[in-house]
């Protein structure tokens, strides 16, 4: 066997989980509404863009979630990016409390796909349901995105979540080259 060939294996739940850990992520709340206009959300960092012509995203929800069957009900949802200071945000949306509205600012702007987390989001995407595919123990929910509103003045960077914890985006110092390592500042002296 050559060095670069491996032999196929079944990935158990804990390998899988390591393996995507090792994946940082931007972090968001996913929100809709039901029938009777009660919010519904949950933490997601399966977001992926799909398409600039049409605007288009994909989220990625466990089947079963409350929350996909308000969105798929509805046929629209909001997508928060939540900036660096918000975890104890996306940990609540995250722990399947039912009073997490309750106990975050969100409002509803005219038109909105869903809630907009006031003081958690740094920007929101409006979206209407493009489709829904099953895959697994998930379902992928395309959003045509309609609307963004973004936050200024805030200078928040983006959450990120990876290695099972959270981080911001670094707002200073240089980010490698990929294949190179970052320049030491203690040599240029």
């Amino acid at each position: 066997m050559s060095a670069t060939a491996s032999r196929e294996t079944t990935v158990g739940e804990g390998d899988f989980r390591t393996l995507m850990s090792l994946f940082p992520t931007g972090v968001a709340v996913i929100g809709t509404l039901d029938d009777t206009r009660r919010p519904w959300g949950m933490t997601c960092s399966s977001l992926c863009s799909v398409s600039l012509d049409p605007p288009m995203l994909l989220v990625c929800v466990r089947t079963g979630s409350p929350t996909l069957a308000a969105l798929e009900r509805t046929g629209a949802f909001s997508v928060n990016l939540l900036h660096d200071s918000a975890r104890d945000v996306a940990e609540l949306f995250a722990s399947g409390d039912p009073d997490r509205f309750r106990r975050t600012a969100w409002h509803l702007p005219d038109a909105a796909a869903g809630p907009h987390l006031l003081d958690a989001a740094h920007a929101v995407g409006d979206c209407r349901v493009d489709g829904v595919r099953q895959a697994g123990d998930h379902t992928i929910v395309f959003g045509r995105v309609f609307r963004v509103s973004v936050r200024t003045g805030h200078g928040r960077p983006p959450l990120l979540y990876g290695l099972r914890r959270y981080a911001a985006w670094p707002t200073s110092g240089s980010v490698a080259e990929p294949g190179r390592s970052r320049p030491d500042p203690a040599a240029e002296e």
